[in-house]
């Protein structure tokens, strides 16, 4: 049926694009929201990738891999946003208060934070693979194939990835000097 819906599109139907486009939004969105860590710019992205993809849409050559070439447009999407946005804004929430949180509770926020912290502050294309992998679950091939790159390729590039994030984690760690000040 989707094959059908893509081929459609491919001949110009904006009804079939628009059932293809609404099928996958949130997932995009998903997607989008995850790598930039912003809901304005992941908006911006996924309005972005799905103007190209309908631009683009006569030139995909395999109406069966629209998804993954989809999920390409949008992660080159969600890099542009980025690149045109450098400021990253804290996004604050408030949150239901229930009562006084458990101490496991109160550890478990702050290590989300501490991730959340630390996820921020790598490139989007390690934010990319990181979201690929962990959150929509794909292996190395799969990522090579939303990415246009080599299996092999995306194997390195999530290692590099996980390392980055590593070493950010443990760097945030470490305890601080405080300026000027000497550690004995």
């Amino acid at each position: 049926m989707d094959r059908d819906l893509v081929e459609q599109a491919q001949r110009g139907d904006r009804e079939a694009f628009a059932i293809l486009a609404r099928s996958r939004g949130d997932r995009l969105y998903g997607i989008a929201r995850r790598v930039l860590r912003d809901v304005d710019l992941a908006e911006d992205a996924v309005q972005q990738a799905l103007v190209i993809a309908w631009r683009e849409l006569p030139r995909l050559r395999d109406p069966d891999r629209f998804d993954a070439w989809l999920q390409r447009t949008l992660i080159h999407a969600c890099y542009t946003e980025a690149r045109r946005r450098r400021l990253w804004t804290a996004n604050v929430r408030v949150l239901p208060v229930d009562g006084p949180a458990a101490p496991n509770a109160i550890d478990s926020i702050a290590d989300r934070d501490e991730i959340e912290s630390a996820f921020r502050r790598l490139p989007p294309e390690q934010r990319a693979i990181l979201v690929l992998h962990h959150y929509l679950g794909l292996e190395s091939g799969e990522i090579g194939e939303v990415l246009d790159i080599p299996a092999g390729t995306a194997r390195s590039r999530l290692h590099y990835a996980h390392r980055a994030m590593r070493a950010v984690l443990e760097a945030d760690a470490r305890p601080s000097v405080a300026a000027g000040g000497r550690s004995s």
